[in-house]
């Protein structure tokens, strides 16, 4: 009997082993299987790739624009590398005629563009009124007017989108608008505020020049740099900054500054007499007196004046270069013949203040492809210059092949496949700084 039983127990044993196992199997069967580990995930590099846009004006042998030109007509290079054409517009007239469409671009903000475009619109060109009444003077606050009502017109048209901006109290910010009165508003707005030749030689200083006369300088291009910046986002134009201006110069006076009477008999450190002094009004005139191995303090800080303003010069192109914007200033003071005889400068002083300001202007124009309206009273005609090299012109653009971020400034060289042909464009372009 007890054989049986322990027979009987075994097999009951065995029964419920069997049927945990078929539960167990037809849980297996229907529970899903686990998902595998996900794979680890790789990095992702995007590059970005922006279009470079540069304009282009082409000229036949009698100066007439070129219109006709095609793509297979031009060809570009940076830095002696040809570069394959992907965008080609051609204004003309002030009309727009999209003849090798961009790649369209993503919208960004910053600018702010009109709702609507007139019917009649017939331009496509964009004008940017720079008022830089931080360097005009006060006395030619009429003269300036003037100018700015011939600018108004002779080179705003009806249908043209211009803005304007002030960097001093005239506090003029006119966001880019079709609507011509509001220039006209602005103009009896204008007053220069610059300082005077008095203010400059009796003013604060520090050892890097007059103080207020830098901080209205960084002033100036601090407001230039914002604007150009956000023209940087309005592509496939032409951006003219008509930048009105005296120009610049960062240790004017430096004599008079340092209490030397003009005409005063001193003599340099190397026993020649230096210029304005004892009638010797002219560097040619004074040899030893400019010696650029100096160890004299006041020659060093003249040294470190103009490296600052060629740095501020070199970083507001190089912004107009990447917002294919185009300098054309204008010295509103027109043909200057002496200075004030109410102001105690020495002619040899005077001279060279006055040629460094123009040279400053110059130099803005001349980097970005423009004209400098300087030393002349001839506003009209570079006007009517002006007018025409904004109403006919080629905005060519390329993908750079050139993938080495660290060459920031890259050369441009445009030529056109025709004998006759003479090409005016920007010589450089600069990459943006991220």
């Amino acid at each position: 009997m007890k054989s049986r039983a322990l027979v009987a127990c075994a097999a009951a044993v065995v029964l419920s082993w069997v049927a945990m196992g078929a539960q167990n199997s037809q849980d297996s069967q229907a529970r899903p299987a686990d998902p595998p580990p996900p794979a680890q995930e790789q990095p992702t590099f995007r590059v970005a790739v922006d279009l470079v846009t540069t304009d282009v004006i082409p000229r036949d042998g009698r100066g007439q624009f070129i219109a006709d030109l095609t793509k297979d007509d031009f060809e570009i290079y940076e830095d002696g590398v040809l570069q394959e054409l992907s965008s080609m517009v051609l204004i003309h007239g002030g009309r727009v005629y999209n003849t090798l469409a961009p790649p369209p671009a993503a919208p960004q903000e910053g600018i702010i563009l009109p709702q609507s475009r007139p019917t009649s619109d017939a331009a496509g060109r964009v004008f940017i009124l720079f008022v830089d009444d931080l360097h005009m003077q006060f006395g030619d606050t009429g003269r300036i007017r003037q100018l700015f009502k011939r600018i108004s017109n002779t080179l705003i048209h009806e249908g043209d989108l211009y803005g304007i901006v002030s960097t001093g109290p005239s506090s003029l910010s006119i966001d880019l608008t079709y609507d011509r009165s509001r220039l006209e508003q602005a103009i009896e707005k204008i007053s220069g505020s610059g300082l005077r030749p008095s203010e400059i030689i009796n003013g604060v200083e520090s050892s890097r020049g007059p103080t207020e006369l830098r901080y209205r300088a960084h002033v100036a291009f601090k407001t230039a740099y914002e604007l150009l910046t956000n023209l940087q986002q309005l592509n496939n134009r032409r951006k003219a900054i008509i930048w009105v201006s005296s120009g610049y110069d960062f240790d004017p006076f430096a004599d008079a500054r340092r209490g030397l009477a003009p005409g005063s008999p001193f003599l340099s450190r190397f026993g020649t007499q230096r210029p304005g002094a004892g009638g010797c009004e002219d560097e040619r005139d004074c040899p030893g007196a400019r010696n650029p191995f100096s160890n004299d303090p006041n020659d060093m800080a003249q040294g470190f004046a103009d490296a600052d303003l060629a740095f501020e010069l070199t970083e507001v192109t190089r912004a107009a270069a990447r917002a294919n914007a185009t300098f054309y200033t204008i010295d509103p003071r027109g043909l200057v013949a002496g200075q004030d005889m109410s102001e105690e400068v020495s002619p040899f002083e005077w001279n060279r203040y006055l040629m460094k300001t123009q040279d400053s202007l110059r130099l803005m124009a001349e980097q970005t492809g423009g004209i400098a309206v300087v030393n002349t009273n001839q506003f009209d005609n570079a006007l009517k210059r002006i007018d025409n090299e904004t109403s006919d012109y080629y905005v060519l653009g390329f993908y750079s092949k050139n993938p080495d971020p660290t060459i920031r400034t890259r050369e441009i060289e445009v030529r056109v496949k025709r004998e006759d042909a003479d090409v005016y464009h920007r010589t450089s372009y600069s990459l943006p700084i991220f």
